[in-house]
C-alpha cells in the first residue's frame, strides 16, 4: 500500500484556512478596542487652541518623509524629482508647484492651508 502524496498538502491547506478563520474572529473581537483607540488619537489631534487648526499642527518634515521621498529621495536631494536642497528657491514658485503640480508631480499632495508651512520647510533645507 502506497501513501498518497497529496495528503500533507491538504492538511497544510486545512490548517491554513483554520488559522485564517480563528485570526479573523480574534480581529473581530478587537475591532471595538481598535476603533476606540483611533477615535482617541483623532480627538487629541483635532483639539483647537483658538488658532487655525490644520496649519498649527502641520508637521512639514513628517509630511515630506511620507509624501515626497518617493520622488525626491530619502534625504530630499533628488531622485526621480529634483533636489529640494541648496539652490535658492523662489517661495512663490514653490507655492505654485506644490499647489498645482509640475511635470510628474501631481497637484493636491498638500492641503492648501498647509502649503506655506511646506514652502517654509523646503526653504530651510541646506
Amino acid at each position: 500500500m502506497s501513501k498518497n502524496p497529496v495528503v500533507p498538502y491538504i492538511l497544510i491547506f486545512a490548517l491554513g484556512i483554520g488559522l485564517i478563520f480563528f485570526m479573523s474572529m480574534y480581529g473581530i473581537d478587537q475591532q471595538k478596542e481598535i476603533a476606540d483607540a483611533n477615535d482617541e488619537s483623532t480627538e487629541e489631534g483635532t483639539k483647537d487652541d483658538g488658532e487655525e487648526g490644520a496649519s498649527s499642527e502641520f508637521d512639514a518634515e513628517a509630511v515630506a518623509q511620507q509624501k515626497c521621498i518617493g520622488c525626491h529621495g530619502g534625504d530630499l536631494t533628488g531622485a526621480v524629482g529634483p533636489s529640494l536642497h541648496g539652490e535658492d528657491k523662489d517661495p512663490e514658485e514653490l507655492h505654485e508647484i506644490i499647489k498645482n503640480g509640475k511635470g510628474g508631480m501631481p497637484a493636491g499632495l498638500i492641503e492648501d492651508e498647509n502649503i506655506d508651512a511646506m514652502v517654509d520647510y523646503i526653504l530651510t533645507l541646506k
